[in-house]
């Protein structure tokens, strides 16, 4: 199944296909990137694990599962990041940027796309969100979005000495009325 394409000022986001693995394989592999991701994960990652990752995730796209691939608009051509969105189960939203392009901003800006798509589009009532303690620029992201921080919980993750995330909740509420 298709899902939207999203686009911001820099940003395109589209479901992701096979044709993505190469990209994906190569700008996920880096365990920086990964390192604060869920321990379902594999470490060190598999040659075909973007293969992998896509052959579980294109069977359900847009069925309770929507995941985008990030492209630059001025690099149509390579994924650079994957933002995904599920609902049950307390509704979430994930994602991972290629190191090479962190501190830009560009995060912030698919998953405030992908976040106005979960309420207006979807009609999504709330996201529950989780980051690794100590990943402070994910932290950042759902503070910019007026998320609200719930509790700190054990949590396993591909980094070994992480063992606890942050929980937050972000409501239609609050994401409409955020500065």
């Amino acid at each position: 199944m298709t899902i939207a394409e999203l686009t911001t000022a820099r940003l395109m986001l589209r479901g992701v296909t096979m044709a993505d693995a190469p990209a994906i394989q190569k700008n996920f592999d880096d365990y920086e990137v990964i390192r604060h991701l869920a321990a379902r994960v594999p470490w060190p990652y598999p040659e075909d694990g973007a293969r992998q990752f896509l052959q579980t995730v294109l069977p359900v796209q847009g069925q309770g599962r929507w995941v985008w691939a990030i492209f630059l608009q001025t690099a149509p051509a390579e994924v650079i990041g994957i933002i995904d969105l599920r609902r049950g189960d307390g509704e979430s939203r994930g994602f991972w940027l290629a190191r090479r392009l962190w501190g830009q901003g560009l995060m912030t800006e698919a998953a405030d796309a992908v976040t106005d798509y979960a309420f207006d589009g979807l009609g999504f009532e709330r996201l529950m969100l989780s980051n690794a303690l100590g990943n402070t620029r994910s932290r950042r992201i759902k503070e910019k979005a007026g998320a609200t921080f719930l509790r700190v919980a054990p949590a396993c993750f591909v980094d070994p000495a992480v063992t606890e995330h942050e929980l937050w909740e972000l409501t239609r509420t609050a994401w409409a009325v955020r500065e």
